[in-house]
């Protein structure tokens, strides 16, 4: 699987699965040449994603695609970046940029994307993720981390952020001047986030879950207004018909019925989790409330840009446990236990100084 082509000629110290234990252990590959549209980048902080877990066990296993760092060169082609500059990859290394999609920057739809981890470039080369000391990237898929906010907590903002960021903004919750009330199913990594998202934009946030647990940290860690139990019959009753938004975050097997008749008529249910097994969603909540229900992938390039600066503007990072290169197959056990609040960084670079 380490397919190179003659360009890749800088041997770089990474992580790696090599089989489908998924056990994570040193591992030295190539890297190309910085290209004349490229940028390198010494890799600080790499975030750890459920998504992380999937490819490891099944598929090649440098997988990693939140990754912060500092430029340290940059193509002749290169425009608004340059050597020092603070930068961050998400999960997309290229697209064809001539097609509807691309030509109105969003990229994250095009045909013939490449993804940061197993990807297959122009060049003929496999895409190796952000287990690694340093990382070739085509300019325009690389967005700048703004100075107020921390290295380490911006790095799940290029999964994390972007993922809930997007559907917010394509039902106008950005800079509505009507205070909305929104439901956030689900409080792990991504539905953090979403909860300090809904709450710089002026919104009434409710977090809906399974969990117990999770109010208390849902209102005075989050700043959350209100909390539903959704194996609490009485609770969920008493919120039908209270939403305008429901962003659902869960991965889990669920039916979308009883979050839907947590919709206003004419409501939207936006999903971004992705379970295994096909959703259930009955025709009635859905009919007898006009309701929508609709998905979304991470976002493109201009749309990353934005998320990152509304994050500089608010202040907003994920709630980070941060671990050091060799703590990661444990993260990873812990992960796959939903043992984190809310996201687990590697310290690629050991410490070294943003």
């Amino acid at each position: 699987m380490a397919q190179t082509t003659p360009n890749h000629t800088q041997s770089v110290v990474g992580w790696a699965a090599h089989d489908p234990s998924g056990k994570i252990t040193p591992y030295i590959f190539k890297r190309r040449e910085n290209g004349v549209n490229d940028v390198t980048i010494k890799i600080l902080y790499c975030g750890i994603c459920h998504t992380d877990i999937h490819h490891i066990k099944n598929d090649w296993g440098i997988t990693i695609h939140e990754i912060t760092g500092i430029i340290t060169k940059v193509g002749s082609n290169v425009k608004n970046f340059k050597v020092g500059d603070r930068a961050a990859v998400g999960c997309l290394a290229a697209a064809c940029m001539e097609c509807e999609f691309c030509k109105d920057s969003q990229e994250n739809y095009c045909d013939k994307i490449q993804f940061t981890y197993n990807g297959i470039f122009w060049d003929g080369s496999i895409t190796y993720g952000g287990y690694s000391e340093m990382l070739v990237a085509d300019y325009r898929f690389v967005v700048h981390v703004p100075e107020n906010i921390a290295m380490d907590a911006a790095a799940p903002l290029l999964c994390a952020g972007i993922t809930v960021f997007c559907p917010m903004k394509d039902n106008n919750l950005i800079d509505s001047p009507a205070k909305k009330r929104i439901g956030i199913v689900g409080l792990g990594g991504l539905g953090h986030v979403a909860v300090k998202f809904g709450k710089a934009f002026g919104h009434h946030v409710t977090v809906i879950s399974t969990s117990p647990s999770k109010e208390k940290e849902a209102k005075e860690l989050l700043g959350a207004d209100e909390f539903i139990l959704s194996t609490n019959a009485m609770q969920m009753q008493a919120g039908k018909r209270t939403l305008d938004f429901i962003l659902d975050t869960v991965s889990a097997k669920h039916s979308l019925g009883p979050i839907l008749e947590l919709l206003k008529v004419n409501g939207t249910l936006s999903v971004v989790g992705a379970p295994e097994a096909p959703f259930e969603l009955p025709s009635f909540p859905l009919i007898f409330g006009k309701r929508s229900v609709k998905g979304s992938m991470t976002g493109g390039m201009r749309e990353t840009q934005e998320m990152m600066n509304v994050c500089g503007k608010y202040n907003i990072t994920c709630n980070i446990e941060v671990i050091k290169p060799d703590q990661i197959n444990e993260a990873l056990d812990r992960l796959a236990r939903n043992d984190v609040r809310y996201r687990f960084v590697i310290d690629i670079a050991g410490g070294a100084r943003e």
